[in-house]
């Protein structure tokens, strides 16, 4: 599953950026308590995983499942916070909406022995080069573009006798 965008200002400094999402899914159990998101090392790629849903998979038991995530903040301080807390009689999934995250992300079964299956997109973003245009074409568009339009002039008023 994958999915384009010509622009995208949100991840963009300068210029335009092309987004791919990709679908992402890992399980979380005792056997296997964490997982590391990490994007290619190639420098015109960004990554960000975008979080969506926190489910207990089939066979979990009457535990509470706590998951958490650990990534850096803007200042490149690593924070690890609790994303959910399953439960299979009273909360057994979790929406998170649009939780984005920049990587390298952990995810980790802090509690529980799940199997937990954390689900969302894999974004991968990545800058287009603009096309060379001429700066004369570019003048003679916008002029005609001027042309174009008209102010809108007031109605006549006809004088009552």
């Amino acid at each position: 599953m994958s999915h384009n965008h010509d622009d995208c200002s949100d991840h963009a400094h300068s210029g335009q950026s092309k987004l791919e999402s990709v679908l992402f899914s890992c399980e979380l159990s005792s056997k296997v308590p964490f997982y590391t998101f990490q994007g290619d090392e190639e420098e015109d790629l960004e990554h960000f995983l975008e979080l969506r849903t926190v489910c207990l998979g089939e066979g979990a038991k009457e535990e509470s499942n706590v998951v958490e995530v650990t990534a850096m903040n803007h200042l490149g301080k690593t924070n690890s916070v609790p994303i959910a807390n399953l439960h299979l009689s009273c909360l057994p999934m979790v929406s998170l909406g649009d939780f984005e995250l920049k990587a390298p992300v952990t995810i980790r079964l802090k509690a529980g022995t799940g199997p937990v299956t954390v689900s969302g997109l894999h974004l991968i973003v990545s800058q287009v080069e603009e096309p060379d245009l001429s700066d004369d074409d570019d003048d003679d568009d916008d002029d005609d573009d001027e042309e174009e339009i008209s102010p809108i002039k007031p109605a006549k008023k006809k004088q009552q006798q």
